[in-house]
């Protein structure tokens, strides 16, 4: 492979009690977040300013034709690096044998520990399988329950859920690094929920259903249970054109960390393109983030298999640029193992890769190989990759 160098310039970042933002002091929503968390959220504001990272989903635990190699990623055989955030999806933490259920904590365990000591950011989504219906996760119209208003506090199936996000707590209790510390997570729950192909969409419950689904679980897992090492990112898709159908379900600032946005419809799914209305939304969110001291991120997007060979800088890179918005990082998703056509990051050999070479270049964008520390105190740092 040839030999790539890019140089980064990171500036100096200096860690408050709190996650700094502009000149204002902002509380993560758990005031017991640990160091490294409050840090993670500190640095990705900063970098946001001048930088997005790139993210790519399951990047570690399988790709384009391969599976379960060690400190591999599609990502990495084409650049040299890993993507700086790596999503994982808590999807096996429930509707499981406990057999499976354990298989699956120390699968997250291991991809989760292994990010985090390369010096990469972990981002859970969470594809959560129909707890009263027995169902998968997506909205089918036979067979299915509306199970959000029977799993809210006071409901029939209440317990059950409690007993889910016990799970998932196991999880984020259990991954350690090798400096011994928590490692913090990114955690996406209930994403797309403007639209109605998931169980938890607009169609299959109310707005107060929602709102009290989600409160409950940040308390739950914060208050009840004692996890302190998540950041909590709120996603809807792309169905909204203003800033008030944005926040339509928005469970309120003390709720949430993090502003986001699942978009794969403005940038080339089906072969259309509208990158003027998904500027504008990316807009609505990293101007709310600015105004509310959140972060803002570009929690989903891609364009599978990838057939505009330029798609990488034409399209993605220059809207990101051009639109000045600051988001902490953008995800495209997964690179099915088997599928033939079901991958949105290149691999060796695709004609997009040397457009791809084009965005990894770019300063604009931060691999793992560029990150600082992102949790810990970090001061000004040039690095170089190969």
């Amino acid at each position: 492979m040839e030999k790539y160098i890019k140089i980064v310039i990171i500036s100096s970042l200096l860690l408050p009690v709190n996650c700094c933002f502009s000149q204002q002091l902002v509380k993560l929503t758990d005031a017991k977040a640990t160091r490294e968390t409050k840090a993670l959220c500190y640095n990705l504001h900063q970098l946001s300013r001048q930088h997005i990272l790139f993210g790519h989903q399951h990047a570690m635990e399988y790709g384009h034709g391969w599976s379960g190699e060690k400190d591999k990623s599609d990502v990495k055989s084409v650049t040299g690096s890993h993507p700086a955030v790596i999503g994982v999806d808590f999807s096996g933490l429930s509707g499981k044998t406990d057999e499976e259920i354990q298989d699956t904590k120390e699968h997250l365990k291991k991809y989760i520990e292994a990010t985090y000591n390369n010096g990469g950011v972990i981002t859970a989504s969470w594809h959560f399988n129909n707890p009263v219906s027995a169902t998968d996760f997506y909205w089918k119209d036979s067979g299915v329950i509306p199970a959000v208003k029977y799993i809210i506090p006071g409901a029939s199936q209440h317990e059950k859920y409690k007993s889910i996000l016990r799970n998932i707590a196991a999880v984020a209790k259990s991954v350690k690094g090798k400096d011994g510390k928590l490692v913090p997570v990114i955690f996406r729950p209930f994403h797309e929920f403007d639209g109605d192909w998931f169980w938890w969409g607009r169609g299959h419950c109310t707005v107060q259903e929602f709102t009290t689904l989600w409160k409950f679980t940040v308390s739950y897992l914060r208050d009840s249970l004692g996890v302190h090492n998540f950041i909590y990112a709120f996603s809807p898709d792309n169905k909204f054109t203003t800033i008030e159908k944005y926040l339509e379900r928005y469970p309120g600032n003390e709720w949430v960390d993090l502003v986001g946005i699942d978009n794969y419809g403005d940038w080339g799914r089906d072969g259309k393109y509208d990158t003027a209305a998904g500027i504008k939304k990316l807009k609505i969110v990293s101007d709310y983030a600015i105004k509310a001291n959140k972060l803002a991120a570009f929690t989903e997007t891609g364009l599978e298999s990838t057939p505009n060979t330029s798609w990488w800088t034409a399209i993605l890179l220059n809207a990101l640029k051009s639109s000045k918005v600051q988001l902490a990082y953008v995800l495209v998703w997964r690179n099915d193992a088997t599928s033939a056509t079901h991958y949105y990051a290149p691999f060796p050999g695709h004609s997009s890769v040397p457009d791809f070479l084009n965005f990894y270049k770019d300063p604009y964008t931060l691999f793992e190989n560029d990150l600082p520390n992102m949790y810990k105190i970090n001061k000004k740092k040039t690095n170089s990759k190969q």
